[in-house]
């Protein structure tokens, strides 16, 4: 008999204690905030084939590079994404749901082809430069794959020319909404298969067919008043006709995690993530006052044990359940984003956080100009997956 028995050698560096900065992880706005910390790791050596008898096949448990519960613990790693290559997606239904009336033709104009040259190559210099900074705090930075987004690709339901969340130790691959979207996944999948070979778990969540079904084709979206009415009835593009949601629609904090019912999250994606993650999570549903939801970290984030940013303009339904449990909630200032810089998939309100109001808060700020970046379609939390982060899991709700 022949047992193969798999002998990882080597061990695990002390990690740094030296505070090394702060920086907060999210989109609303122009400076990350939040304590970093450094960390060091021996490489861990191949792992080795020793031959014994017996046929068998044994593994030796690998510590995950994986772990983060909640989006303000001391960052380590972090998944950063390119804008290489970008294409602007087809004006269908779903994105027309999804943007604002006066690009739509932007939109009509340039669906299927690349973004205006120069501003990439300014968004390009710009995430750039967000990775030098991460690493001069002592952040590991992973990158995706360049790919060429010009590709058509035809399903037997469609043809089509914030994808990744993590709890814990866990990767899950979100399903998405947009068409154009389907195969955004195939960048990430060597970091994750990576990630994976070394312990993490590795989740991905059921494909939907994004078939016209899962769309409202009737969908009306005339003006903001028509959007405000239909998301207050809990009406929305996306219909309940197969689980889908972007990883951008849920905010992590410990035990608890808050989602949003948006333009691109139903309900039955809500529930799927609920028995996923259950009984270890707590799945929180909250509604705002927001005639497009889509991705509610531009409307509501916990930056904090105990501390809440909440938008003005899109004030949560729910907000009661966060004073009554002691928590301070913060409205931002707002906006300084000139009407005249193009938003083609995002709104001002990347830019809710300033800086003096975290100042205010005790909180040191990090400035990063991703301005030609937020064109694209979001702010800091959109552009990024945190790997790692420094801390532990715990209830921050009794």
């Amino acid at each position: 008999m022949l047992r193969v028995r798999c002998l990882r050698g080597g061990s695990r560096g002390a990690e740094a204690a030296h505070l090394i900065g702060a920086m907060f992880r999210g989109p609303m706005g122009r400076c990350m905030q939040r304590a970093f910390r450094s960390a060091s790791s021996a490489v861990a050596a191949q792992p080795r084939l020793a031959v014994v008898e017996e046929l068998v096949t044994e593994s030796v448990q690998q510590e995950s590079p994986v772990c983060s519960y909640n989006e303000w613990d001391p960052l380590e790693e972090v998944i950063v994404g390119r804008v290489e290559n970008a294409y602007v997606p087809p004006f269908s239904v779903e994105v027309k749901a999804n943007t604002y009336e006066k690009y739509w033709s932007f939109y009509q104009k340039h669906g299927g082809q690349p973004f205006p040259t120069d501003h990439l190559k300014k968004a390009v210099g710009e995430i750039e430069e967000m990775c030098n900074i991460l690493r001069l705090e002592g952040v590991n930075v992973r990158r995706p794959e360049v790919l060429d987004w010009s590709m058509e690709y035809k399903t037997p339901d469609f043809t089509s020319s914030d994808i990744l969340l993590v709890v814990g130790n866990e990767i899950i691959e979100a399903p998405m909404a947009w068409r154009a979207r389907f195969f955004e996944y195939r960048a990430y999948r060597p970091l994750i298969k990576e990630y994976f070979n070394k312990g993490a778990k590795w989740t991905t969540a059921p494909k939907p067919t994004m078939a016209d079904e899962l769309y409202d084709q009737d969908y009306p979206m005339r003006t903001v008043e028509d959007r405000h009415k239909l998301a207050a009835e809990g009406k929305f593009v996306t219909t309940e006709y197969e689980p889908c949601f972007d990883a951008a629609d849920f905010i992590r904090a410990g035990r608890d995690i808050f989602v949003q019912r948006s333009q691109v999250t139903n309900y039955m994606g809500i529930e799927w993530m609920r028995r996923h993650l259950a009984p270890d999570y707590k799945i929180h549903i909250l509604s705002f006052k927001d005639p497009n939801p889509m991705h509610i970290d531009a409307t509501f984030n916990i930056i904090g044990p105990g501390l809440v940013l909440s938008n003005p303009d899109r004030p949560c339904r729910q907000i009661e359940m966060f004073k009554k449990a002691g928590w301070t909630v913060v409205k931002p200032p707002l906006p300084l984003m000139p009407d005249n810089h193009p938003l083609w998939m995002s709104s001002k309100w990347l830019s809710m956080n300033g800086a003096d109001m975290f100042e205010n808060l005790g909180i040191k700020t990090i400035k990063v100009n991703i301005r030609h970046a937020n064109s694209l379609g979001g702010g800091f939390h959109c552009w990024t997956t945190d790997v790692r982060r420094r801390g532990t899991l715990q209830s921050y709700f009794h």
